[in-house]
């Protein structure tokens, strides 16, 4: 008879047990930034060419100037986060083989947050536009607030649940492998 065991995201019991340097830990980390980097990147470059494009469209000429303001400022957000989320990696470009792959790595996970959370509003926004040029006023509150609530409950919610549930000594990390103050649990230098 076999017995099933709950996934470890809603445990909080880690299945796995790293055994990697404070250099493989950074590695991989930053590969791990990097991979982030190339979905948010792709999904801020769709919207950021959709928002490009609808300048040049003849029904751009019938948006009033408040959907105008809001126009520009969705475009400004758009290039806003690929800008930040672009950051870290000019930033490793700079620092190559400095040996602070820990600096890039805290730095890309600070700019990965604050870039999501640009896109957070951009995604709002967007949709909140769309809606408000198509059926109104009132139809794009009600759309981009709902969206707002998805965002923030997929997004900052649900991570904050399966965070608490971990074990207190695994809170550093994502993966459990740092200790208090954001260093591998061997705290060799990149």
């Amino acid at each position: 008879m076999s017995t099933h065991r709950a996934p470890s995201f809603l445990t909080g019991q880690a299945d796995y047990d790293r055994s990697e340097t404070a250099a493989e830990t950074y590695d991989r980390n930053w590969n791990e930034v990097l991979q982030e980097l190339r979905v948010l990147q792709t999904g801020t470059q769709i919207l950021t060419g959709f928002l490009l494009a609808l300048a040049f469209q003849p029904a751009f000429a019938d948006l009033s100037p408040g959907q105008r303001a809001l126009y520009l400022v969705l475009v400004v957000l758009s290039v806003l986060s690929a800008v930040i989320a672009l950051a870290p990696v000019a930033l490793h470009r700079l620092l190559f083989r400095r040996g602070v792959k820990d600096v890039i790595v805290g730095y890309g996970h600070a700019a990965l947050l604050g870039a999501l959370g640009i896109v957070s509003v951009l995604l709002v926004g967007v949709v909140g536009f769309v809606f408000h040029v198509v059926a109104g006023f009132t139809p794009a509150c009600i759309v981009a607030g709902l969206l707002g609530l998805l965002l923030l409950v997929l997004w900052v919610w649900v991570p904050v649940v399966v965070r608490r549930n971990r074990p207190a000594d695994d809170d550093a990390d994502d993966d459990g492998d740092e200790e208090e103050g954001g260093q591998p649990s061997n705290s060799t230098r990149t």
